[in-house]
């Protein structure tokens, strides 16, 4: 086996971020398996959507390094990064709300399907690309509203409809950044259950509030606080972890549990 081969699906190693005097990323070190459900959870100010910004390289790293399958993209740019194999969704919303959720699945589809910037390339006649599109608003329940604005969505339609997006480019490792925020409790069990079927043998990493659906999904816990991280490991292990009690989980160092509710 290739030392590429053996190596993480990612790698973060020492990678510090400052934003002019302000330390918000210091020093932190990750490695998440190939095809593993990775969980990042921490308090409000925590550093995890700026994390995840250096990952998908929003943001330059001040130091330290990030490696994607063996390779090393904290130099790329976003859609460079993207192109390695990289995928990620927002906290807010990003879909084209004018157009309809086909036409907003087939868009995620196109690079990865080989189209380039065209002005006057029409897709209505592209029965593969058009067949594949129809296949992810299946993955994603969104088959009946196929031809409704994504504007008109419902919310947890909308946070569904931007999951297929972040998927649709074939991208082995996925960052969802709190994927169920703002959901119900049925509409986050039907979340977790797509995000369960549809990122199958990738690698995820999902920023998330939500202890259930953090317990429920993921395989690996890793906690962040104030830039650093101060454990990481199963989620019983997690679970049980006295100053993650303290630091995030609201359960005094006595506390015989955590409630993950």
């Amino acid at each position: 086996m290739s030392a590429t081969a053996a190596a993480p699906g990612l790698r973060l190693t020492d990678v510090h971020k400052s934003f002019g005097p302000t330390a918000v990323i210091m020093g932190v070190s990750l490695d998440v398996a190939r095809g593993s459900r990775h969980a990042i959870i921490g308090p409000n100010g925590a550093g995890k959507t700026t994390l995840f910004n250096l990952i998908s390289g929003r943001f330059p790293v001040s130091s330290g390094t990030i490696e994607l399958g063996g390779h090393r993209i904290d130099s790329l740019a976003p859609h460079e990064i993207n192109r390695r194999g990289l995928s990620r969704s927002f906290q807010v919303t990003s879909i084209f709300a004018r157009m309809t959720v086909f036409e907003n699945i087939r868009c995620g589809l196109l690079w990865s399907r080989g189209y380039r910037y065209s002005f006057w390339h029409l897709l209505g006649g592209e029965r593969a690309l058009n067949d594949a599109a129809a296949r992810l608003l299946a993955d994603v329940n969104l088959e009946s509203r196929r031809d409704v604005p994504a504007g008109l969505l419902s919310y947890a339609e909308q946070r569904a409809l931007e999951i297929g997006i972040t998927i649709a480019g074939g991208a082995d490792t996925i960052l969802l950044d709190e994927p169920t925020a703002g959901m119900s409790r049925s509409e986050a069990n039907h979340a977790v259950a797509l995000i369960r079927r549809v990122t199958a043998g990738k690698t995820l990493v999902m920023v998330e509030h939500d202890m259930s659906v953090v317990f429920d999904v993921a395989d690996v816990v890793t906690v962040l606080v104030y830039g650093q991280v101060i454990a990481s490991g199963p989620p019983a292990e997690i679970r049980a972890n006295r100053a993650v009690q303290e630091a995030y989980l609201g359960v005094p160092a006595a506390g015989a549990g955590v409630d993950a509710s």
